[in-house]
């Protein structure tokens, strides 16, 4: 089995993975974070995701973004095998996610759910189930990352707002020290100064080197937060390219599902 890169952060919270071997003459720049070809999911004659190939750049934001049923997070999650191709090939920095142990796979490529999803005990209890026996220093530093205090350590998890409990989640993701961040429309419980906040953290966390694969149906926010956009309607991709290309020669089924959103904003 090949090996693969996670993140490279400043500071305590650090971890390199192996450098890939087989392929001395690419860097892992030059290799898309994930590289779907053909890739079909579910069954026939109830297929989630139809013939998809498009690959999605290491560097930045990118969104998926469409219409509910467009088939957004089954693609999501085959970026660290929480779903499995009936057909086809995901490749992640270069290496076929079949081939990759996943428990592994998934420390490196993280995933944020759409609801939060603390655990019960305290925060400090929660942190420790993705790296059991991390100091509270380092805990601090991670609740620090997610922008929030470090007094918060002590506070029962269920006491938290919507907002407090979806960045716990993510600092305990965090922990693991991903080199790629995947969030199933995160912000969608929660109130919008809490939405702005976490989206200002990503696009910080972005800057810093994570990789982030941001699923929505928000446009506004995808405006807000993306790079580059990547459009699914009925299962398959049907535009890739920068926010403002929504707006300019996008196809005819990109023009219908804008215009449906925009009436539903």
């Amino acid at each position: 089995m090949s090996g693969f890169r996670g993140s490279v952060r400043p500071g305590r919270l650090r971890r390199t993975w192996p450098r890939r071997c087989n392929h001395p003459a690419v860097t892992t720049a030059e290799v898309p974070l994930l590289d779907f070809a053909q890739v079909w999911v579910g069954t026939e004659g109830a297929w989630r995701v139809r013939d998809v190939t498009v690959e999605i750049p290491a560097s930045g934001v990118t969104a998926i973004v469409g219409p509910s049923g467009a088939g957004k997070s089954t693609l999501l999650r085959l970026g660290n095998r929480l779903a499995a191709p009936a057909r086809g090939r995901v490749r992640y920095r270069g290496d076929d996610v079949a081939d990759l142990d996943p428990l592994r796979l998934r420390r490196a490529v993280g995933m944020v759910f759409q609801r939060p999803t603390p655990f019960a005990g305290t925060v400090r209890e929660n942190l420790h189930v993705a790296e059991p026996g991390t100091s509270d220093d380092e805990l601090a530093e991670v609740l620090s990352q997610a922008e929030l205090p470090a007094d918060l350590l002590d506070r029962p998890a269920t006491e938290l707002s919507g907002g407090e409990a979806q960045r716990v989640c993510l600092a305990r993701t965090l922990l693991t020290r991903p080199g790629t961040l995947l969030m199933d429309e995160p912000t969608s419980s929660l109130d919008p100064g809490a939405r702005l906040a976490l989206e200002q953290l990503t696009r910080g966390l972005s800057r810093r080197g994570t990789s982030v694969v941001w699923v929505s149906h928000d446009l506004a926010q995808v405006r807000r937060i993306a790079d580059r956009v990547v459009v699914m309607i009925d299962g398959t991709v049907v535009h890739v390219g920068a926010p403002d290309s929504l707006a300019h020669g996008a196809p005819e089924p990109v023009r219908k599902f804008l215009e449906e959103a925009a009436g539903a904003e």
